[in-house]
């Protein structure tokens, strides 16, 4: 029998998306599980159980055109939908968990999707959890590549442009993994010219986060970094006014913290710290500020 149960999600425009369900036998909160621009949920199996086993409903669901969604792959039409649909997977989970505040996480592009949620609307977040997020990225187009896109915009051109992280090393260093990201006939390889824009119309969004009601934040990064400015990021986490900021790094990790060395004490600290975010208390060896 799964481990989760798999459904389908109705976004306010009607698109059907997947997302796969963790129900612990005791629901102590819900985490809306937001994955990144290539990922989809199963990337994801063992942080959501690690979380289901702490007493967390985790909500997984497939981005719009990304995962096992396969209508307009690739495609949004603005930031506001993709934050549209977000919300409506957190109305999902909190009506399956019965908390009407929950936990908002996401890795990489997807912690920037969870950090424009916030930004938008903070009635419904109990915390936020973001898990090498993309709001600094250190790798994007070509300028050749950005006049492109920027023409298949103003010629409602629908092409698919390629996504500049198709080196699976950027992730991981683990063979095992490299192989996984290589074989995986879901990952999302390209992006309509509206994705791109809509992409980048929600960094504005999301990082206006400090002016949200503050809420407990922790940010997971990795120390062998290829994909965003962890510096930055760290800048950025330490500029919020709010009282309860916590940042961990993984020395040896690439992007995806699920794929490294370091991921035990991830899905560790992780489950931890999202089993109660207004009481956590970091152990020494964690790097908070």
């Amino acid at each position: 029998m799964a481990a989760y149960e798999e459904l389908t999600v109705t976004l306010p425009d009607g698109y059907e998306a997947y997302a796969r369900y963790w129900a612990p036998a005791d629901c102590r909160g819900g985490v809306l599980y937001l994955h990144g621009i290539q990922s989809h949920c199963g990337w994801y199996e063992d942080s959501a159980s690690s979380l289901r086993e702490a007493g967390l409903a985790v909500l997984q669901p497939d981005r719009r055109g990304s995962g096992r969604n396969h209508a307009d792959r690739g495609d949004a039409d603005s930031a506001q939908q993709l934050i549209d649909d977000a919300f409506a997977c957190a109305a999902v989970l909190r009506d399956r968990c019965g908390h009407d505040r929950v936990h908002l996480l996401g890795v990489s592009w997807g912690g920037k999707l969870a950090a424009a949620m916030h930004a938008t609307s903070d009635r419904c977040t109990a915390s936020l959890t973001l898990i090498a997020p993309g709001l600094f990225p250190i790798i994007s187009v070509s300028n050749a590549e950005k006049l492109r896109i920027g023409w298949a915009m103003v010629s409602g051109n629908q092409s698919l442009f390629d996504i500049p992280l198709n080196d699976a090393e950027l992730f991981t260093a683990d063979p095992r993994w490299i192989d996984f990201f290589n074989a995986d006939p879901l990952r999302l390889d390209q992006a309509t010219a509206r994705f791109y824009l809509a992409s980048r119309r929600m960094d504005r969004v999301a990082l206006s986060l400090g002016k949200a009601r503050p809420v407990p934040i922790h940010v997971f990064l990795a120390g062998e970094e290829r994909i965003i400015d962890n510096e930055a990021t760290l800048q950025f986490v330490r500029r919020l006014p709010w009282p309860r900021r916590f940042t961990t790094t993984y020395p040896r990790s690439r992007h995806t913290l699920e794929f490294g060395p370091d991921r035990e004490a991830y899905l560790r600290d992780a489950a931890q710290w999202l089993a109660d975010p207004s009481a956590f208390d970091p152990a020494p060896v964690l790097r908070c500020s």
